[in-house]
């Protein structure tokens, strides 16, 4: 069956529900996790010049502080749980495309991820991290809600 679970997460608590649920399902099967968190580029382009260097430091450190948040409580989870875990930091503005990528990189064959659960015109709008990963993925792809 599967042997490692790759789990996204945003920080929403839908995500953690997300990974929490992940964390039981590995746990019960006998598999090893990989959190994953994506953050925004920054683009100084519509930026005064001499403010470009602070603006970019400051999204450096709430990039940092967001992933930080996020793969630390994957973390915990997964040792509360006894379950092997690494975690990963990705700066992308393709947030699924990241995703698909760690996956396939550090050979995960499962990859477990919430829905939001939008539907009708939000949806087909708004798009979806998840619906994008799950048309796009050659790994088979669990979504949650």
């Amino acid at each position: 069956m599967y042997k490692h679970i790759l789990l996204p997460s945003d920080g929403s608590e839908l995500s953690g529900q997300a990974v929490r649920e992940g964390i039981r399902f590995a746990k019960s099967i006998g598999a090893r996790v990989t959190g994953v968190h994506t953050t925004p580029e920054f683009y100084p382009s519509q930026m005064p010049a001499h403010s470009i260097v602070e603006h970019a430091r400051e999204h450096e450190a709430r990039s940092k502080e967001s992933a930080k948040r996020t793969l630390d409580a994957i973390e915990q989870a997964a040792r509360q749980a006894d379950v092997a875990c690494t975690v990963q930091h990705r700066v992308s503005d393709s947030p699924w495309d990241e995703i698909i990528k760690v996956a396939m990189e550090r050979e995960c064959d499962l990859i477990f991820m919430a829905s939001h659960g939008r539907r009708g015109v939000s949806a087909l709008l708004l798009g979806s991290e998840t619906n994008k990963v799950l048309t796009h993925s050659k790994i088979p792809v669990l979504v949650t809600r």
